[in-house]
């Protein structure tokens, strides 16, 4: 028995219309089901047949505290093609006041930010196996600000990313 993959997530967000337009308008998110307060949502790129789904609590809904006073899930992360395709999504999120963070985990440049209730997910490039050095993978113990434009010049703007 073995798992291959993550193959969704489900989150229960205050309007789930409003939350599928920031998904489609700032990753690029498609509607591929819905019902009455949920919404099926697929990445670009998936073969899923969903990769996220979005459950209506309403407008009254706390914050998540998970993390903070509760367990819970700290974010889901989101793999890109290239280090061109973190760069328009960066662009993108700093546009809209959701991009959070970046940070530069060595084999992995990753993007944080915040949905529109605050949910915090991460979109990353990893970096294809022929790149990784032994200086690489020993610099994963140690997590440094992300200068996107230094990693286009060191691994280029179409490269794709991952292992394979």
């Amino acid at each position: 028995m073995a798992i291959k993959r993550m193959n969704h997530a489900v989150l229960y967000v205050r309007d789930a219309d409003r939350t599928f337009a920031f998904y489609r308008d700032l990753l690029g998110f498609r509607l591929v089901g819905e019902f009455p307060g949920a919404k099926f949502l697929q990445a670009p790129d998936s073969t899923n047949d969903h990769d996220l789904a979005l459950f209506t609590i309403g407008e009254q809904a706390g914050d998540s505290t998970a993390g903070q006073s509760t367990v819970g899930l700290y974010h889901i992360a989101w793999e890109v093609r290239t280090l061109g395709d973190l760069q328009e999504i960066a662009l993108k999120l700093q546009e809209a006041g959701a991009l959070a963070g970046a940070s530069d985990h060595s084999t992995t440049k990753a993007l944080y930010a915040r949905d529109p209730d605050g949910l915090e997910f991460e979109v990353c490039w990893i970096v294809p196996q022929q790149f990784l050095t032994d200086e690489v993978v020993a610099a994963k113990t140690g997590i440094r600000p992300l200068n996107l434009q230094r990693e286009i010049e060191r691994y280029g703007l179409e490269t794709a990313g991952g292992l394979q």
